[in-house]
């Protein structure tokens, strides 16, 4: 495959880590940036990423009112 070449597949293999919840320090690491810059790149918004991350917050929100909801039942 001529067309692909090594940024191409450095780019896929980080921009998947970010997708997995990689930190932007995770994300230095990974690719030996010193400076956040050029790893901010790799953190692209995706549809599912913001879908995953809304669930979670639901989650987060739930468990909260719940939690409370519990409390105020056994007071």
């Amino acid at each position: 495959m001529p067309e692909l070449h090594f940024h191409d597949l450095r780019h896929t293999g980080n921009t998947m880590a970010a997708a997995q919840g990689a930190s932007l320090r995770e994300l230095m690491e990974r690719m030996g940036h010193s400076s956040p810059r050029a790893a901010l790149i790799y953190l692209h918004a995706t549809r599912e990423r913001d879908q995953k991350i809304a669930a979670g917050m639901g989650r987060l929100y739930r468990n909260a009112r719940s939690a409370v909801s519990g409390k105020n039942r056994h007071a």
